[in-house]
């Protein structure tokens, strides 16, 4: 397999990429073999009529079509990895510009290139002083959320409040008629949740048990039913149970429920958690800080197909997280009313800052003549090893070598960002 490269405008590229006829000839198999059992000619028995007979009958080029869908992504998988540039985008207009019985198989393909940052001053930019103690006020209210973690909800036979959960019936009426989806039995509603429509849960407050009461509610102009949306609407409810959040004292029995002798050794452990926590979220801004400082003087040619890209990825590792949660994509599309082309380009800022991050700091890395020691490398694969659970040996054994291209990068990049939040001057 051969590729040439031609640069076009704003770092992208296009690639001639040539497949060898040998290559191709193994594609076309390939395919053959993945749809014989598909064919029907008579005389012959599913799945055992010749491959010339098929190509006599239909046509030489009858399997080319599926054999360059095989070869494609093979031979881009090559051009990516034997590149001397950096591409760092998926390939698109892809055009195939020879498909003939005996001769290579070739196409085109445009793709980015990664593109350099011009960057200003990058070593010593003043940010502002981050406050990164922990005040009694923070600990105090890391003290009452954890209280309200271990809080038990309690039948109570009062009149509703704020904050309660209620077990209700409730039936919508638009226009005097009950209407689609209006309707809910012993239905779990948290007084101040906002789950409801506007208006709707205040109304609930100061009723009591198996009382039967009216709501009024005027549903949103933007409501996502049409038929309901501006509409005035009256809900007839009853309420069959109230449940109030009953929070534990910070006594000798919450220190020990929570495996410790003493009140004051549940503090003191609390407070060393939210020190390292704080500590983390401290140089997450400054390097946010230090980074957006410089990106003000920055100069870069980011190339549409590279957000792409990256926007995609995002999906992609959402995707894997949500599979992690037990949903599908579709699933959270069903429920938040949103599809792919809305999330991706809802996700095209952040694509962009961490695109734009990453350059700048490349840029940085190279300006500074940084390398990766056998030190810094051995670091991250500890670090990422840390993070998945794993042994570091064991990460290394699975580690490819497109792989540790990567892994050798994030050092690089890692070392520049240590290098600019070090050198910055706090004020």
């Amino acid at each position: 397999m051969s590729a040439k490269m031609e640069k076009l405008e704003h770092n992208m590229a296009k690639f001639t990429i040539e497949v060898p006829v040998e290559e191709f000839e193994k594609a076309v198999e390939s395919a053959f073999k993945k749809n014989k059992n598909k064919i029907s000619i008579p005389g012959f028995r599913k799945g055992k009529v010749p491959r010339q007979m098929i190509e006599k009958m239909y046509g030489k080029d009858f399997f080319f079509g599926e054999a360059a869908d095989i070869c494609i992504p093979e031979a881009w998988s090559k051009t990516y990895d034997e590149c001397e540039e950096e591409i760092v985008s998926s390939p698109e207009n892809i055009d195939v510009v020879q498909l003939e019985a005996g001769k290579p198989f070739i196409f085109t393909a445009e793709a980015a290139l990664n593109p350099e940052a011009k960057i200003g001053k990058y070593a010593g930019v003043e940010i502002e002083k981050i406050d990164s103690e922990v005040s009694d006020e923070e600990l105090e209210a890391a003290i009452n959320r954890e209280r309200d973690e271990q809080a038990r909800m309690v039948s109570v036979e009062r009149e509703v409040r704020d904050g309660d959960i209620t077990i209700i019936d409730y039936e919508g009426f638009v226009d005097g008629e009950a209407f689609e989806g209006g309707k809910g039995e012993n239905h779990s509603l948290t007084i101040g949740s906002g789950s409801f429509i506007p208006g709707f849960e205040e109304q609930i407050i100061g009723h009591k048990l198996e009382e039967d009461f009216d709501v009024n509610v005027t549903f949103p102009e933007d409501y996502h039913a049409d038929n309901l949306a501006g509409k005035a609407a009256v809900f007839k409810c009853r309420i069959h149970e109230i449940k109030e959040k009953q929070v534990p004292e910070l006594d000798d029995d919450f220190a020990d429920d929570a495996g410790f002798d003493s009140v004051d050794d549940y503090k003191k452990d609390l407070k060393e958690k939210l020190e390292k926590k704080k500590a983390a979220d401290v140089r997450k801004k400054k390097e946010d800080a230090v980074i957006a400082k410089i990106l003000e003087d920055a100069e870069m040619d980011v190339p549409e197909a590279m957000i792409k890209t990256q926007m995609r990825r995002s999906l992609d590792e959402f995707a894997q997280q949500l599979m992690m949660q037990g949903l599908t994509l579709k699933q959270y599309f069903m429920f938040t009313g949103l599809d792919e082309e809305k999330m991706m380009e809802q996700s095209r800022p952040s694509a962009e800052k961490r695109i734009k991050s990453r350059l700048v700091l490349e840029a940085v890395a190279k300006a500074e003549g940084m390398s990766v020691s056998d030190e810094d490398y051995e670091k991250t694969i500890k670090e990422m090893a840390d993070e998945y659970g794993m042994e570091a040996d064991k990460l290394k054994e699975a580690i490819r070598p497109e792989d540790d291209k990567l892994i050798r990068k994030d050092a690089l990049i890692t070392k520049a960002l240590d290098f600019i939040v070090e050198k910055a001057v706090e004020k």
